[in-house]
């Protein structure tokens, strides 16, 4: 019987997890010039988290089972409930804003697609806390810097606001407010024409759809969607959401992230506890890729999981699917995954002293190899070809007994003998000049 892996989930070779940890790396050294910190969830939580966040239809995407002694347990399909249950638990008086960070991964059980798996990573903060705009601005300031650190500039920023989609459907005279939402939402996997069908059979008139076709074309530019908003929301409460964006806007140009950020009031986000200004990055590409990442304020949360009202924002960048778009555009840096030196013992008698070469060399920085399977001088070094090892330390038994080894430079096939008690010294110098 042949195990194949899951459904959904991929086998990382050490290439591919070296250019992830390169961009993980790339990512969290951001996180934390914004001064957040790492945290860390169990993968599976009660599955009443998530019922209680979005309601009986979230369990159907859901890794949902029951362990061995019957309680209701789910993989986490994302970081922000687990991350708003443990502020819950343990941080409720702790001093505010909290800032926290996680890379991590989670699980879905949806049909995989091009950038979408059932195991998949994301990269995320949650900034708990604060119902102020300088905390938006911060957060989607660090959601820039975040895709800017990876070497990505050819992405916007789109901005809408949950507070404008309620008023929208309550000028609209729409009850079901969050199915309005996620109709909106989701725009953008359909045509034209089956937007519009899909309009009229949630109910809407003729004039109720000519306001969301209206609606969802005021995108673009600050100082060109603003002023257009304002015309089309007259009520106070949108208003003053509206004055909101004006200001999230001018601190956004004072963080130096304004070249990327775009107003897009067609923007719902899947998430029904998202409460105010709402955000996605679109990177052009052609892998059939959309959104790389998303978030948003969710100031009612905390309160749905038992805590006090406590203000939120957060965002999550979907690692799975910028990865490929960095790829694409040749960002990443090609891994080098080879060894500075190999060492070959010529002979049994010199194993130990080998082991002695090779272990100096790690402690000193050097990532160094060592033969392992007893093969001959001429099949050694063609495996250490194989392995593009730039020099091989050659100990044999006759150079040792003179207390020195043979440094072999692989591409002019130059040997240097050198002391023993110097090969460190010497292969850092031979190093350092071929950089």
């Amino acid at each position: 019987m042949k195990i194949e892996r899951v459904k959904g989930t991929r086998d990382f070779l050490p290439e591919e997890m070296a250019k992830r940890r390169w961009v993980f790396e790339r990512i969290r050294e951001v996180f934390e010039r914004y001064n957040f910190h790492e945290v860390l969830t169990p993968t599976f939580e009660y599955t009443e988290l998530f019922r209680l966040r979005s309601g009986e239809e979230v369990v159907k995407q859901l890794y949902a089972f029951p362990d061995k002694g019957g309680r209701d347990i789910s993989l986490r399909p994302d970081m922000t409930s687990s991350v708003a249950r443990l502020f819950v638990n343990s941080f409720q008086t702790a001093p505010k804003p909290i800032k926290w960070y996680y890379v991590a991964n989670m699980f879905r059980y949806e049909e995989p697609q091009s950038g979408r798996y059932r195991e998949f990573w994301q990269a995320g903060v949650e900034l708990i806390g604060s119902d102020r705009v300088e905390a938006d601005a911060e957060v989607i300031a660090l959601f820039v810097e975040s895709y800017l650190a990876t070497g990505l500039e050819d992405f916007t920023v789109n901005i809408g606001d949950r507070v404008l989609l309620d008023e929208f459907a309550k000028m609209l005279g729409v009850k079901d407010d969050v199915g309005l939402m996620r109709l909106i939402d989701k725009k953008d996997k359909m045509s034209g024409d089956e937007f519009i069908g899909a309009l009229r059979e949630f109910g809407l008139s003729g004039e109720g759809v000519e306001k969301v076709l209206s609606l969802i074309e005021i995108r673009g530019l600050p100082e060109e969607v603003l002023p257009g908003a304002e015309e089309l929301f007259t009520g106070e409460k949108a208003r003053a959401e509206i004055g909101r964006l004006y200001e999230l806007v001018d601190l956004l140009n004072a963080y130096g992230v304004s070249k990327w950020i775009r107003i897009d009031l067609g923007i719902a986000r899947g998430f029904d506890y998202y409460t105010s200004v709402v955000f996605e990055a679109i990177a052009p590409n052609d892998l059939g890729i959309g959104s790389v990442g998303g978030g948003g304020r969710y100031d009612n949360l905390i309160e749905v999981f038992g805590g006090k009202p406590t203000p939120a924002t957060g965002f999550a960048i979907g690692i799975e699917r910028l990865i490929p778009i960095l790829e694409w555009k040749g960002l990443i840096p090609e891994p080098k995954l080879r060894p500075d030196v190999y060492v070959v013992p010529i002979g049994e008698e010199v194993k130990k002293a080998a082991v002695e070469v090779a272990s100096a060399l790690r402690r000193a920085g050097v990532r160094a190899d060592i033969e392992l399977t007893g093969r001959q001088l001429r099949k050694a070094l063609d495996h250490a070809g194989r392995l593009g090892a730039p020099y091989v330390i050659l100990i044999g038994s006759k150079d040792l007994a003179g207390g020195r080894v043979t440094i072999r430079d692989m591409d002019s096939g130059e040997q240097k003998v050198v002391e023993k008690e110097k090969v460190v010294e010497e292969t850092l110098k031979l190093l350092e000049a071929s950089v």
